[in-house]
């Protein structure tokens, strides 16, 4: 179960590692990554399982810990990330969790953008508080003073989203790098909706990025699951006081620490050495496969969901109805200059917008719809619509949407990859 830190090839673009980065296959093995769909893999020698335990050797016994389909997927990952090392998980809430919860324990402290996906908002300000892990929610547009007053001696990483969910907000990642690095703690970017396509966090400074696959990366809404990659670039031994978990011994495996045993796969070795074994939330190899065929045509999907959606939030913006468009790729957009700095061939294909009127207006706006549809689900190759406020958010106030950067009005439309003027069509019939 060791992991051996990838070696970028220099040579090829992303486009080419989309589809050719991953399975290898020898001569007569499958040209298409196989579903390796076994809990468990023979061996001969007793010893030699027992190195595995140990984490003395490379292989694979138990598919919770690694599975060779979903290793092949999480480098094809890592590698279109930049990073050194990636793991597969259940879906991007594990992903996240697993991400913070690897250097935090009962009594740490992150800090956090509140401008995230109420999810993450929860798993932060609700579940990990009982685990006795403390957060502090800071607007990310605050100033370097102000942010410098949500860090405590225990604060142990800064998380936030390149791009929010449902927010659109674009995050300054070379800042908030910076700030993090200032106080010896990594930073931990959510890439979901950019997706390594659009940008790639590790080269503006950040140190761990986390996705759910379940958006873009599968594209088609067909299965659930996350992954989290690490840089390879933070220097865990430098603020080891910080980070008990990987730079002291861990009794659960004979006393090895990570850092000296992995280097620079130390942080992805220990999240699934320890938390994976711990906590399972693994992710299927079948839901592994299907992800792979989704990256194969990411880099073409992401063109056409960017092109279609600056289409939409320019018809929207000049719409007399709407009340407001917030879409990075609109000049009149406050986040246009940091969109043009992190992601300058195209943000997303998420817009979010207001209609004027009341929530009962936006509900009937949607109810009106008849080729984009209701769903939950966002980022994939159909186009649909939800209300945070009465859907994802619902169990928010109006004060703590406004707090987690979320206007009660607001409707997040994902535009699909389907003709741009049968998306406008229908936004104009269900507009009235």
């Amino acid at each position: 179960m060791l992991f051996e830190p990838i070696t970028m090839k220099k040579n090829y673009h992303n486009e080419t590692l989309c589809v050719q980065e991953g399975w290898k296959p020898k001569n007569g093995e499958p040209r298409v990554l196989p579903i390796y769909q076994s809990t468990t893999f023979k061996y001969d020698d007793s010893d030699e399982m027992g190195k595995l335990f140990d984490l003395e050797k490379s292989g694979y016994f138990y598919s919770r810990l690694q599975n060779p389909t979903n290793d092949v997927v999480a480098s094809k990952i890592a590698a279109l990330e930049g990073g050194v090392a990636a793991m597969l998980t259940s879906s991007g809430q594990a992903a996240n969790f697993f991400a913070v919860f690897n250097i935090c324990e009962a009594g740490s402290h992150i800090v956090s953008t509140n401008a995230i996906y109420g999810g993450t908002y929860n798993l932060f300000g609700v579940t990990m508080k009982k685990m006795g892990i403390d957060v502090t929610f800071v607007d990310q547009n605050s100033s370097d003073e102000e942010l410098e007053k949500a860090f405590r001696p225990n604060t142990r990483c800064v998380f936030g989203e390149t791009i929010s969910n449902p927010g659109c907000e674009v995050l300054d990642i070379e800042r908030f790098a910076k700030l993090a690095h200032r106080h010896g703690v990594p930073l931990i970017i959510d890439n979901t909706f950019a997706t390594p396509i659009n940008c790639r966090p590790f080269e503006w400074g950040a140190d761990i990025v986390t996705h759910s696959t379940t958006k873009y990366m599968d594209g088609h809404a067909g299965t659930i699951g996350g992954a989290i990659v690490d840089s390879g670039n933070f220097n865990w031994e430098e603020h080891a006081e910080l980070f008990p978990g990987l730079c002291t011994p861990d009794e659960s495996y004979h006393g090895l620490t990570y850092t000296k045993a992995f280097g620079k796969a130390a942080f992805i070795t220990k999240a699934t050495a320890q938390l994976m074994r711990d906590l399972g939330s693994i992710q299927a190899p079948q839901n592994a496969y299907y992800i792979n065929l989704g990256l194969e045509t990411l880099h073409l999907r992401m063109q056409r969901h960017c092109a279609n959606a600056q289409k939409v939030a320019e018809w929207l913006e000049k719409n007399e109805k709407v009340a407001w468009v917030r879409y990075s790729g609109l000049e009149s957009n406050p986040y246009h200059s940091l969109a043009k700095k992190y992601l300058p061939n195209g943000s997303c294909g998420v817009i979010a917008f207001g209609l004027k009127g009341t929530r009962e207006d936006a509900i009937r706006f949607m109810d009106s719809l008849k080729l984009i549809c209701i769903v939950t689900h966002v980022a994939d190759a159909r186009s649909c619509v939800l209300h945070p406020a009465s859907h994802t958010h619902r169990q928010l106030s109006d004060e703590q949407l406004r707090e987690a950067g979320v206007a009660p009005d607001l409707i997040r439309l994902s535009v699909g990859i389907e003709n741009v003027d049968d998306i406008i069509a229908d936004i104009e019939q269900a507009l009235g």
